[in-house]
Parts: structure tokens; sequence; C-alpha cells
């Protein structure tokens, strides 16, 4: 993995360099501006200006920005371009079926302690607000509900979820099909094994921790979780180091969840990780977030 992102990144400081500009690996960039935010900068991909559209239309109304931290910023903005200020390093397991459950429901928990290790963009628009402020500018950025409420909830596209899976994966994509009113109807001649419309679908919905459906080399189909928590950066190193915590802390965590250990209600779970977002390492030092019962993160 760090050879690869080696790669990756040298590749892209090449190419920066060639534009006469230096990079920087963090969660959201101190120096962007709203104004860069707009669909002239939007990647040419139809796919993106579709959901632009839709989103929009799904609200009715601009998007507003509203983050109280050490300062308070409150904006409106009237395209999706403000999930362009979010950069996340996305870590992914794969997973048997009978086990995805349990691997979701340990990330979930486990969500805490990795916003607060890897936080490191606590500004946005020239103002200093949460430990990682990209957390409620993306959740805002894209403020589309269900069919019940829209915009208003009570579940959202972009958010923590509802709860932990309690017997299967498949009720993270039950619950898609059953809340989320399609963004993107587009038909296919696929094969019904090739879950085009179910990845489609499941593709514009941006849970922190997400179940993906996958296939290997040999077309067999799997399934993946898909951990969004971490901000990218501040180096190559960090992104691995929290990697490699996130991996080993999931296996334990998973392990306990599967013999009916890690009993975290799903509520503190989800307190932990916007505690942890606001105010990184103070919140697990003043123990205002735990991983399980008993034990501190």
């Amino acid at each position: 993995m760090h050879k690869q992102l080696q790669q990756t990144w040298h590749d892209a400081v090449r190419h920066a360099r060639q534009m006469d500009l230096n990079l920087l690996a963090i969660g959201t960039l101190p120096t962007l501006e709203q104004g860069d935010l707009h669909l002239g900068n939007m990647s040419d991909m139809n796919r993106y200006r579709a959901l632009n559209q839709q989103i929009l239309q799904n609200r009715s109304r601009p998007i507003c920005l509203d983050i109280c931290g050490h300062e308070h910023l409150k904006l409106e903005h009237r395209d999706v371009m403000l999930e362009a200020a979010t950069t996340s390093f996305q870590l992914h397991i794969q997973c048997p079926l009978s086990q995805a459950h349990h691997i979701y429901n340990a990330s979930i928990i486990a969500s805490a302690a990795m916003v607060a290790v890897a936080a490191n963009a606590p500004y946005l628009f020239g103002k200093d607000l949460w430990a990682e402020s990209r957390i409620p500018m993306f959740e805002q950025a894209i403020a589309a509900g269900g069919y019940s409420g829209a915009a208003d909830g009570p579940l959202h596209r972009v958010s923590f979820g509802s709860d932990y899976a309690r017997h299967s994966i498949q009720e993270c994509f039950i619950e898609n099909l059953q809340h989320f009113p399609v963004l993107l109807p587009e038909p296919f001649d696929d094969a019904a094994e090739a879950f085009r419309y179910l990845r489609l679908h499941n593709g514009t919905i941006w849970r922190w921790n997400r179940p993906l459906v996958g296939f290997d080399a040999d077309g067999t189909p799997h399934i993946r979780i898909e951990h969004r928590t971490p901000a990218a950066g501040p180096t190559l190193i960090d992104m691995l180091a929290n990697a490699a915590f996130f991996y080993g802390l999931v296996k334990n965590l998973a392990d306990e969840r599967a013999e009916g250990g890690a009993l975290l209600p799903f509520a503190q779970a989800k307190d932990n990780f916007y505690q942890a977002a606001r105010h990184g390492w103070i919140a697990m030092w003043s123990g205002s977030a735990t991983a399980s019962s008993g034990w501190p993160i």
C-alpha cells in the first residue's frame, strides 16, 4: 500500500510542479476560497453534473453551511462543489458475507478514534471550526434526505448511519431501497448478478462507513466495508499508521462483536464520533468518548 501511494503521490507532485503548484495532503485545504468551488472547476463527468442537478432538485433551495466551532461559519452555496473541499483517506476491508455486519459494526465503533487520530483540517474559508471540519462540511454539502422530509431528513445521504446491522449487512442495502429515492435513473442491460442498479444507488448514499458490492478478478462478487472518516495526510507514513491502527482495531472489535462483546450502544458510538470530530484528542482524554463498556479509546 505504501509503494502504491508513494507512486501516486510522486505522479501528482510532478504534474503539480508543471503548473507551478505544490501539493498538500490534508482533509481540507486552508487556502481554499468559496469562489474556487464552482461548476467550471468540476470534473467533466456526466455523473457529477447529473448528481448536482438531482440533489439541488431534491432540495429545492440552496445548500447552507452552518458550522459552529471555535468560530462560526454560515454561508449559502448553489451547487454541490462544496464537496470538493473534503479529501479523505478511504480504507476498505473485504470480508465474507456472513461476517460483514460484524466488520461494519466494528468500523462504526472505531470511527471516533479514527477521526480523532487523523484530524488535521480545522480551517475552512478562513474560519477555525472543528478539529476535523471536513465532517460537518461534507454532511451539509450534500444535504439531501430520503422519501420522508426530503433534505430535512430523518435520514440523510451523508450520515453516520441509522443503526448497527443487527443480523446481516443486507440491512443497509434494504434501507437504501426503502428510504432513499433514486438520484440517477439510468437503465442497464446487464444481468441481475452484476448488481449495477444496487451499486449505482449505493454510490449516491455516503455513510461514513459504507458497505460496497465489488468483484474479484475472476468475476466473483464480494462485500467490502469502506471506512471514510480519516482525513488525507499529513504524510504517507501518517496515513499508513492510521490504516494499520484501523485494521487492527476493527479486527479486534469485530471478533468481540461476534462473541457478544463490544456492546457499545449505537447512540453512544455516534456521539463519540461527532465529539471526536469537533474536539479531536481532547474528546478522548476528557473521557467524553468511549469505545466500549468500561474502557476509553
